[in-house]
């Protein structure tokens, strides 16, 4: 393993970065501020691969066009309890909070609300939106769909992606449950964090460029071929594989956005990534 040095750096210094970063190519600054608190949460909570890990693609993203940054999500459809969200193609926490606030607002109305949206991008994790719901007493639950990284079960290339699954409910004395998981044995961010401190990985977490398992980071980083939820069929891989099916009717089939394959690449795409999520909230 290399040596690393650690660095303390305060949390408003950190947002102050994210936000001077996101609004140099081009992002507005209520857009910067959404995701900087959306990666330093994702850091706080120990997921590391989710944090200041990805704002270098938000950043290429916004830089190459990719992602719009003049734009705002709008209502298409909606009914007392649902709503079809459009949105253009903006940062996916701009999306999501706006998704997952317009749920919590119609579920206090009338009981329950039931969001979806496309034309978003990656939102990070999951979590932040379902907290969203727990701190207003609340339940919560978050779903969206990804670029194609996961191997089915039985298959040898990439069709569906990590898919994450996240369910919140608060309990008494301010205690509560939060559920947050990708519907692969891992995110590929944690296969990138291994990389980056040149140790390998878990047996059942990746394939590598030989279509077999693989322990090799730097291999399966290349490769990015993620085995669903439970590894190989042996381990019940098929359960995360259903998983991540069930995650991608609900997200990109009900949307209307982009699905399965069709999604663009993870990283060297010229598309927009038309990313779906549905937010649901009781």
């Amino acid at each position: 393993m290399a040596s690393v040095e650690s660095v303390l750096v305060t949390i408003p210094a950190v947002k102050s970065f994210i936000v001077r970063c996101l609004t140099a190519v081009g992002a507005k600054v209520t857009h910067a501020q959404d995701m900087a608190e959306l990666l330093v949460a994702a850091d706080l909570r120990g997921h590391f691969s989710h944090g200041l890990n990805r704002l270098e693609l938000y950043i290429n993203d916004l830089k190459n066009g990719l992602t719009a940054v003049d734009k705002a999500p709008e209502i298409i459809s909606e009914t007392p309890a649902t709503a079809l969200v459009e949105g253009n193609n903006i940062l996916g926490a701009v999306v999501g909070n706006f998704c997952m606030d317009l749920a919590i607002e119609k579920a206090r109305k009338v009981g329950i609300g039931w969001v979806v949206a496309r034309g978003s991008n990656h939102f990070g994790i999951a979590g932040w939106y379902t907290l969203r719901a727990m701190e207003q007493g609340m339940l919560g639950m978050a779903v969206t769909n990804t670029s194609p990284l996961m191997v089915p079960t039985r298959a040898k290339k990439a069709t569906l992606g990590t898919n994450p699954i996240s369910v919140a409910a608060p309990a008494r004395n301010g205690d509560g449950f939060v559920l947050d998981m990708a519907t692969t044995a891992v995110a590929l961010g944690k296969l990138e964090v291994q990389h980056r401190k040149q140790e390998p990985i878990p047996h059942g977490w990746a394939l590598g460029s030989d279509g077999q398992v693989t322990t090799d980071s730097a291999d399966a980083s290349k490769s990015e071929l993620l085995m669903p939820l439970g590894g190989e069929e042996k381990n019940s891989g098929y359960k995360g594989y259903g998983l991540a099916l069930m995650v991608e009717v609900f997200s990109g089939l009900l949307s209307g956005s982009s699905f399965g394959h069709h999604i663009r690449n993870w990283k060297g795409s010229d598309s927009a990534a038309n990313l779906g999520d549905r937010k649901s909230v009781v």
